[in-house]
């Protein structure tokens, strides 16, 4: 999950760059919501799996 989120990231700065806001907004609002899901997912791995010995 963490590569998707670095590819819409890498995205969004190229269409930025190129001169393209609606593209460059989208492809960041997907990666940050793609960065949160990892970090949820990986808190409750941490989480899950801290409690077997």
């Amino acid at each position: 999950m963490l590569r998707w989120t670095i590819t819409f990231v890498i995205i969004a700065l190229i269409a930025a760059v190129l001169g393209f806001g609606g593209i460059a907004g989208a492809a960041a609002g997907i990666a940050k919501i793609i960065f949160f899901i990892f970090i949820v997912l990986f808190i409750l791995s941490l989480i899950r799996g801290g409690v077997k010995n």
